[in-house]
């Protein structure tokens, strides 16, 4: 009996341990708001000394389609620029918009951002988006099952 409480424990804090090693943090992500507009947040941090810029686009097959920019000399595509609005995200990011879109969208999309040159990009299929919200947020990171696992058998 003991030999199990211990094996059940060694194997929560390897998990743990596991889990919580330094990885990159999802630097952009895709989800689906309750008045049905899409969110793209893109959290790449923006050099220093440099003034922010952002490039939000996505690709399906062979076909890329820039949405919402502001660097000079670009031009998101026609049929974007009244659906679509970016705020700036603290600490530091781009959260883009697109309002009215979710039946539109390509059925595996690969979303891309750049933030003052430095992208970052997930690939999603349209049927996976999830609800955004704290909760769902939340259970998308391992390392919050790993504590909870840790807590249970505790």
């Amino acid at each position: 009996m003991e030999g199990s409480i211990m094996l059940q424990c060694l194997f929560v804090f390897i998990v743990l341990g596991v889990s919580l090693m330094p990885a990159q943090c999802n630097l952009i992500t895709v989800c689906k708001e309750d008045d049905g507009d899409l969110r793209v947040d893109c959290l790449v941090k923006a050099k220093p000394d440099k003034t922010s810029s952002y490039e939000f686009s996505w690709s399906s097959g062979s076909k890329q389609s820039l949405i919402n920019v502001n660097v000079s000399g670009l031009a998101a595509e026609a049929e974007f620029r009244k659906v679509s609005h970016v705020t700036e995200v603290e600490p530091h990011g781009y959260r883009l918009t697109l309002s009215g879109y979710l039946d539109k969208l390509p059925h595996n999309t690969t979303y891309m951002c750049k933030i003052t040159g430095e992208g970052a990009s997930v690939n999603v299929e349209r049927d996976q988006l999830v609800q955004c919200g704290a909760v769902s947020m939340f259970l998308q990171s391992s390392w919050t099952v790993a504590v909870l696992l840790f807590y249970h058998y505790m």
